[in-house]
């Protein structure tokens, strides 16, 4: 097999470098979501009009009286950037696969790849359709569930492949984990019908504009917000949890961080609502989104582990 005989003939691949490569792509995949932000605040995402081409018979940018060359060149670079992401997923498919990795390993890094061909043709999508509110949602719901997927990627590439899996934490507090990732599901397909609503469509185009979410934002803006609390009060209580059980320091240490980092969120949230939704702190609100799902998929992921098995007796 041809994939194979490429495979054969890299270098051995140390489990550092995997560490690397999947911490990599963990940012990647959070990245093209912060930049796909800053196409949208800067009214950029019709700067190439066209997929996969930039404009019909190029891929590049070029000079048109209609389209701003600083619009341009942040929806090129936005699409740049998918380059990074294909990079390091492809990294990582080589890495744990030349590294002889375990089965489990390997499928999650073949979402990797997988999950990116799917991004594109969303993204094509959004772009064909002139960036219409729900596309664009489905878009920035997808980059959320990559960096869930990269996450757990990079956990299971630390575990020993020989280890026995064993629970960490009663099962009572995995379903309430579930339902905390659950909430936090639904606290970002608010937030995304708050930006379809919202006064930044991607394209300010007069001729063409963007259609948007007829919903009355200050509606959406208070489930959005609701939501969060819900999702807060699920952490601390899941952190008391944690507590009474004396849960390993591993397992507490994600919950503190993941605290302080839906804290951080609500807090942008707010200064957002009352000071008109300015375009910086949306990037930085979707940083926020994407470092939250990150830190709930690392908590998850921490209450299972793989351990060495230990040695029989006699």
């Amino acid at each position: 097999m041809l994939f194979q005989r490429l495979v054969d003939r890299l270098p051995d691949v140390s489990l550092r470098v995997q560490r690397i490569i999947g911490a990599l792509v963990i940012l990647s995949q959070g990245g093209i979501a912060v930049t796909g932000a800053i196409v949208r605040v800067t009214a950029s995402g019709l700067g190439c009009p066209t997929w996969p081409q930039c404009f019909p018979g190029s891929f590049t940018p070029t000079p048109h009286p209609e389209v701003p060359g600083v619009h341009q060149a942040v929806e090129f670079g936005n699409r740049m950037l998918t380059f990074a992401v294909v990079l390091t997923a492809i990294a990582a498919v080589l890495a744990v696969t030349r590294a002889h990795r375990r089965r489990e390993v390997k499928i999650y890094a073949w979402l990797m790849p997988a999950s990116t061909v799917v991004q594109a043709v969303i993204g094509g999508i959004t772009v064909l359709t002139g960036l219409l509110w729900w596309t664009v949602a489905i878009h920035l719901l997808a980059s959320m569930l990559m960096v869930w997927l990269s996450v757990l990627l990079f956990v299971k590439i630390g575990e020993p492949d020989t280890g026995v899996p064993r629970y960490t934490v009663p099962r009572p507090l995995r379903l309430l984990t579930v339902l905390t990732a659950l909430t936090l599901s639904a606290v970002l397909v608010t937030g995304t019908l708050v930006t379809g609503a919202g006064p930044h469509a991607g394209d300010k185009s007069i001729e063409r504009p963007v259609a948007r979410l007829q919903v009355e934002i200050t509606t959406l803006v208070h489930a959005h917000s609701s939501l969060l609390v819900a999702y807060l009060a699920l952490v601390v209580a899941l952190g008391f949890g944690l507590w009474a059980v004396h849960a390993q320091r591993a397992v507490l240490v994600r919950l503190y961080v993941l605290v302080g980092l839906v804290i951080a969120q609500g807090l942008v949230g707010t200064v957002q609502f009352f000071t008109g939704v300015p375009a910086a702190l949306v990037a930085v609100h979707v940083a926020g989104a994407g470092a939250c799902t990150a830190a709930t998929a690392a908590l998850w992921a921490a209450m299972r582990e793989r351990a060495e098995p230990e040695p029989s007796q006699g």
